[in-house]
């Protein structure tokens, strides 16, 4: 029985893929799928294992289990659907376009990032930093996320018409941005490095901004991004203890708009409508409040690194070679 069972390891790690059986209780045991390599349109019918530092890609893939992907490995899908949750280890990378994960998207402290593309997942999770070298990042484009988003490091742009069923938190992240997004409970961005945009999108419940470095930018002629147009706030917005330049420009409000203890004093323009009054400090003279905005650090284009990462995966998994899914 030895004999065979090394036998069958061999020949299934040299196709790229190696099932195991893990127990899960004393007198209960399940099946695990590792993935190396690539894998197409089949239905594996147990937990998905990317392996330390290695890459799996898969297309029209069917998981029935949860995923974990371990420390500094990649996983790339396209077209797939998950039953369960998706861990990420540390340094490790999710990326997951047209895809559906029917549970809970956790990058553990010092993951590299998640990149969700026309995507549906559960609730998303980056863990803090901590004492990990690695800044992680939540790219979503065109994607939802049923339940809430919470994000304690790195980078969080929303964009493209992604939207959130429940709250997103934001605490010491680099920046957390929204741009042409919607967030159906309430939105908090608690001392990000570089601040926070908010850009076309829709807040249903009560937006809190405090404690931020970069400023932040609500709506249009701000001086951290680009912004077409305003966006919509449900209820009450607070930008307080902020530096780095405030703008709330073309904006709906339809509660109370406070923005107090900020450095220097927030720009509020006329155009806005708020629904229940605005409480502010004083203005500051025009020439400073002017200079300060131009001080505040732009955007950058910073989903490079997750097309870079992508790229390098897919590589890496095409030349591991067909995974025997």
């Amino acid at each position: 029985m030895k004999g065979n069972s090394v036998k069958r390891y061999l020949a299934a790690l040299t196709a790229g893929l190696t099932l195991s059986l893990v127990a899960a209780a004393p007198a209960d045991a399940a099946l695990v799928t590792y993935c190396i390599g690539t894998g197409g349109a089949v239905t594996v019918p147990n937990d998905l294992y990317v392996p330390a530092n290695e890459s799996c890609s898969l297309t029209g893939t069917i998981v029935t289990g949860n995923i974990s992907v371990a420390a500094g490995a990649n996983l790339v899908v396209t077209g797939g659907q998950f039953a369960g949750e998706v861990r990420v280890a540390g340094n490790g990378y999710f990326d997951a376009s047209d895809t559906t994960v029917a549970g809970p998207v956790v990058l553990a402290a010092g993951g590299y990032g998640v990149f969700l593309k026309d995507t549906a997942s559960g609730s998303v999770t980056v863990r803090p930093k901590g004492t990990t070298t690695v800044d992680s990042f939540l790219f979503a484009e065109g994607s939802t996320v049923t339940g809430s988003v919470n994000v304690q490091a790195g980078e969080v742009r929303l964009d493209k018409g992604s939207e959130v069923t429940g709250s997103v938190s934001s605490t010491g992240t680099y920046y957390t941005d929204l741009h042409d997004s919607f967030v159906d409970g309430t939105l908090s961005v608690l001392n990000s490095a570089t601040g926070s945009v908010v850009c076309g999108s829709s807040v249903r419940g009560k937006a809190t901004f405090a404690g931020n470095l970069g400023g932040v930018q609500l709506g249009p002629n701000g001086a951290l991004d680009s912004c077409a147009s305003g966006g919509y706030f449900g209820k009450d917005v607070s930008v307080t203890s902020t530096t780095g330049g405030v703008t709330v420009d073309d904006n709906i409000i339809d509660g109370v708009l406070t923005a107090t203890g900020n450095t220097p004093v927030a720009q509020i323009a006329a155009n806005n409508r708020i629904r229940r009054g605005v409480v502010t400090d004083p203005a500051p003279a025009a020439a400073a409040a002017r200079s300060a905005a131009r001080s505040a650090p732009a955007r950058d284009d910073d989903t490079a690194k997750a097309v870079e990462r992508r790229t390098g995966a897919v590589q890496e998994a095409t030349a591991a070679g067909p995974a025997d899914l």
